[in-house]
């Protein structure tokens, strides 16, 4: 296994302080007990000190107790926290990735850590208090109970209240990793952002990612630098891109809109066909999990049995399965908002190479296959029309994420492409 940090592509600085801050940890620890003895002292108090004798930690390059991973999406926001929570949990405290710590920590398995990553639009404050409770708890291996959460920007108010007061009050061990867009008050509230310490990830290059693709992946060469600068530097994206056909084809059907759009109606078409591909992405991606999910709760309660009491405890077994329906169908809307914004930043990345093309900008294509059509464009639209364009896909991905129904949100943009 592989140093815990090699995934995460393009990021020499965020990880040099959290290897500065796993080695703090590490030597908290060993200050707490020296040569195995015990120790009173509180985690707030261990916290700022390193082992034997040494001067204080730089409370700016060391240990704390909360954490806030910032970054745009495919960044690797949780690609990162994993990664330090592996490197917590190392023997030797800097992520060697050979350790039982490390090893269980970023296969999941670590009984330590907990990953928090919401199906739904939101986590609520009913998770996230049960949450804080079992954080609460003594590790069991010794070191630090971890906490990730994963968007930590869904956080509904009640659960945010409900981290704060155990952000402000932290237990000895414990340690929250948040992964957010942005710290902005819309994602992140500014009290909890106050008590963390920030790690800011940046897009990582094409260049870097197509590495990753050719070492980690064994894809070609020449496809991995395609995929890494069709999906602008999005780890995730790419490995998508260079590895599924299918992938391909939506992001190909995606570059056709601007062709398509020729009046009223194909535009709505067009948005017509937009949605019911996100549709259809999202329920292949949720079906597998959520027919083994069904499954097993079915199997839990019963289902098939001939032994006495089996059919009444099916009988009873309804508000179960109907909340068990009501989860499901809240991550499916989750995977299709996702798809959906998925396909948008490919078109918004057809507008911009429009943008720049207008602007004779010396900037490379991010679609290098539709770089022709952009050319076009950009002699049709010049650049204030291809601007205009680029900013009705930005603000349809920013209406979808308040709460506009896709649907609408999605054949407005389509109108304002057509009308420019």
């Amino acid at each position: 296994m592989p140093d815990v940090f090699a995934d995460l592509v393009g990021q020499d600085e965020a990880v040099a302080t959290l290897r500065h801050a796993a080695a703090a940890a590490a030597a908290v620890l060993r200050a707490a007990h020296p040569a195995g003895a015990g120790s009173d002292r509180t985690g707030a108090e261990a916290f700022a000190e390193e082992a034997e004798g040494q001067p204080a930690v730089d409370p700016g390059a060391g240990m704390t107790h909360a954490w806030i991973f910032t970054g745009p999406p495919g960044s690797g926001r949780s690609v990162a926290a994993r990664a330090f929570a592996a490197a917590l949990q190392c023997t030797y405290g800097t992520g060697c990735g050979e350790c039982p710590g490390c090893h269980t920590t970023m296969t999941g398995t670590h009984a330590d850590v907990r990953l928090v990553v919401p199906e739904g639009l939101s986590i609520g404050v009913g998770e996230m208090r049960a949450l804080v409770l079992r954080a609460a708890s003594t590790p069991s291996g010794g070191r630090w109970q971890v906490v990730i959460i994963e968007d930590a920007d869904r956080l509904t108010e009640a659960a945010g209240n409900a981290l704060l007061k155990a952000i402000e009050e932290p237990p000895p061990r414990t340690v929250f990793l948040l992964c957010a867009p942005s710290t902005h008050p819309d994602d992140v509230s500014v009290t909890i952002r106050s008590r963390c310490r920030v790690v800011p990830l940046r897009q990582p290059a094409a260049a870097a990612v197509a590495e990753v693709l050719v070492r980690r992946d064994g894809i070609a060469p020449d496809v991995a630098q395609w995929a890494a600068a069709a999906a602008q530097g999005h780890v995730g994206r790419a490995r998508r891109l260079a590895r599924d056909p299918e992938a391909r084809q939506r992001r190909d059907a995606v570059l056709a809109v601007p062709r398509r759009l020729t009046g009223v109606g194909t535009a709505l078409d067009a948005a017509s066909a937009l949605i019911e591909a996100a549709e259809a992405e999202a329920e292949a991606s949720v079906a597998e999990a959520d027919a083994a999910e069904r499954a097993a709760l079915q199997t839990a309660l019963g289902a098939g049995g001939t032994g006495r009491g089996a059919a009444g405890a099916m009988r009873g077994a309804a508000g179960q399965l109907k909340d068990l329906e009501k989860r499901q169908k809240s991550r499916a809307t989750r995977a299709q908002r996702d798809a959906l914004d998925r396909a948008l930043v490919d078109l918004a990345g057809f507008y911009r190479d429009a943008l720049t093309m207008a602007l004779r900008a010396p900037v490379a294509p991010v679609h290098t296959d539709t770089a022709a059509l952009a050319e076009a464009g950009a002699q049709k639209w010049e650049a204030e029309g291809a601007l205009r364009r680029l900013e009705a896909v930005l603000e349809c991905r920013a209406a979808i994420e308040a709460n506009v129904k896709p649907r609408i949100a999605v054949e407005a943009m389509m109108l304002s492409l057509w009308k420019g």
